[in-house]
């Protein structure tokens, strides 16, 4: 019996998110107004948010089993951001406070500066109809 290869590591999935965030930013950032496109997006960044805290505790679930117990929280402690960020990005979006989603998108720039786009490559289908899956949800609790 063959060994089975996992393709899809934690760190190839997070690049993916951040990649797919940093282009969301850039669109988002070329908007002139919040448009139902741009309220897709902003949802689709609170789910991709969620994402990475969850990839981010399996690396770290996966350092402990292995007794590396500083590097773990270490790393936990560098993304614990995306877990605020997904909360009030949510916040915004839930309370149609949408004065408040340029400030928090300013926030998030600075995080992702290191991916470079070069050419959007990530279709729009991919946040197509994020906002009302968003809005059938229960609103998550504020930590």
């Amino acid at each position: 019996m063959s060994r089975v290869i996992n393709t899809q590591s934690p760190t190839k999935t997070r690049n993916q998110h951040r990649r797919t965030v940093a282009e969301i930013l850039r669109r988002l950032g070329q908007k002139q107004q919040i448009d139902g496109e741009a309220k897709d997006m902003a949802a689709m960044l609170v789910y991709l948010m969620r994402e990475l805290w969850t990839g981010v505790e399996s690396s770290a679930a996966a350092w402990e089993k292995r007794d590396y117990w500083m590097k773990a929280e270490r790393f936990m402690r560098e993304w614990e951001w995306t877990v605020e960020t997904a909360v009030n990005i949510e916040d915004v979006l839930r309370h149609d406070a949408f004065d408040l989603l340029p400030e928090l998108l300013m926030q998030l720039f600075p995080r992702f500066a290191d991916v470079q786009v070069k050419k959007m490559t990530r279709s729009p289908s991919v946040w197509s109809g994020a906002f009302a899956r968003l809005m059938d949800e229960e609103p998550t609790a504020v930590i």
